[in-house]
């Protein structure tokens, strides 16, 4: 981006940032008080605000993407690949055909020669089809070498796919089990730290449950943990409960109901909730 006038001065906007130079064309160290709200400098740093915001929801978008395992049309990432925030968002990530098998990470999308892949060979390819799946990690089975081969090609995803923690069902676990206590007692000296923590990670709360939604084969399954009812003032201490997974009805599932990704989501949930417990609280009480 250029610069533009400001004052006495040019401004621009660089690596995100509002830099501003003099009339000779020096730069300065900062931008100077008193254009704080010269109508350019505003705008640019409105215009930074909202490609921050911008950048977030791309990167919310194809986690969506994968959370959910949903089918994207290649015509879709060929429209927003040229956006620098697309881009990054999607760069590197794992995607597989209309088969469910790996195709390879992606490096570029061209509305005529379809996307660019690096494959499990590590050549880089060409390949044409309509849609493709950005998938879940916990449904990759060859998972542990992909990670080993995204180490060796030095993959940066910025949309955490490969190293995003997962967790798979017990083999040994009974199927008409309701809910695990793996992450239950988790001791919070008050109530309003653990719900901040909850909306922190980007989870919800209600009815004294995080909670966190998962769309699974077209099906909603609501993996939740309970937190303690807020009352407004949080200030007495709680701690975290067993985790169970519901449907849109309220039914509780049993673990042979509820898919691989929505049992890893909400074990994700819960083991994140309760690495923020007050782990010398809990010594004293063993």
């Amino acid at each position: 981006m250029g610069w533009v006038p400001a004052g006495d001065y040019e401004v621009a906007l660089e690596a995100g940032k509002v830099v501003c130079r003099n009339e000779k064309g020096r730069r300065l160290k900062s931008v100077p008080a008193g254009l704080k709200d010269d109508p350019a400098v505003v705008g640019l740093r409105q215009l930074t605000e909202w490609l921050d915001r911008h950048e977030r929801r791309c990167r919310t978008d194809v986690e969506q993407w994968m959370v959910r395992s949903l089918p994207v049309p290649t015509a879709v990432l060929a429209r927003v690949w040229p956006d620098p925030a697309w881009q990054a968002a999607l760069r590197d990530v794992v995607v597989t055909g209309a088969d469910g098998g790996v195709a390879g990470f992606l490096r570029d999308v061209d509305p005529e020669r379809g996307l660019g892949l690096v494959d499990l060979d590590g050549d880089t390819v060409r390949i044409t089809p309509d849609v493709v799946s950005v998938p879940h990690p916990v449904l990759l089975d060859d998972l542990e070498d992909l990670r080993e081969f995204a180490v060796e090609l030095e993959v940066r995803q910025n949309v955490e796919q490969l190293f995003r923690e997962v967790w798979r069902r017990p083999a040994g676990l009974a199927p008409d089990t309701t809910s695990v206590d793996t992450y239950a007692g988790g001791v919070f000296k008050q109530l309003r730290f653990l719900h901040g923590r909850v909306t922190q990670l980007g989870y919800r709360s209600r009815g004294g449950y995080a909670v966190c939604p998962v769309v699974e084969d077209g099906a909603t399954v609501e993996a939740r943990i309970w937190i303690g009812e807020n009352d407004g003032y949080g200030e007495y201490d709680t701690e975290t409960g067993p985790l169970g997974w519901t449907d849109p009805s309220g039914r509780a599932l049993t673990a042979a109901e509820v898919g691989r990704v929505a049992w890893s989501e909400g074990m994700r949930m819960a083991a994140a909730l309760y690495a923020g417990r007050d782990v010398e609280d809990e010594e004293r009480a063993a």
